[in-house]
């Protein structure tokens, strides 16, 4: 199983909110999120948590895929969002993340969140990842 699987089997809280991805090529992610009455914080909008959670999977899934090749994973060191428009119970929430500039250990990454129903963006980020070894975190190395 490589690193994206053993990340994804293991992410209980991504599941929790309802988050899945699809890498589209390493250094390329979309991520996605119905809101649902769950995550709302108003009575109609979602809560900017909600929102920042799926931000923080989208930049780290992004930055995997492109480190899981030196069986590396990442950790977040910061990230900056803004938040740019509120998403509503029943928004289908797509996230498009790229890695801008990978060195040996950290990694910068931009990432939006758009809700394509409403045509607009519902928030911006860009966010710094350090990649270390994966051994550290518990991860099993496969050796094919």
């Amino acid at each position: 199983m490589n690193l994206i699987e053993q990340y994804n089997t293991h992410n209980q809280y991504g599941k929790y909110l309802g988050m899945e991805f699809k890498v589209i090529e390493p250094g390329l992610v979309n991520y996605f999120l119905t809101i649902t009455s769950n995550h709302l914080a108003t009575p109609q909008a979602a809560h900017g948590g909600v929102i920042a959670s799926l931000m923080d999977g989208l930049l780290g899934v992004t930055a995997l895929s492109a480190t899981q090749h030196h069986q590396q994973i990442v950790s977040t060191v910061e990230f900056k969002i803004n938040f740019l428009n509120a998403a509503f119970e029943g928004d289908v929430l797509k996230g498009i993340g790229k890695v801008e500039q990978q060195g040996k250990r950290l990694l910068v990454v931009s990432g939006d969140i758009i809700c394509e129903k409403r045509n607009c963006i519902i928030a911006k980020a860009i966010g710094t990842f350090n990649a270390y070894p994966a051994e550290k975190a518990g991860y099993q190395i496969s050796q094919d």
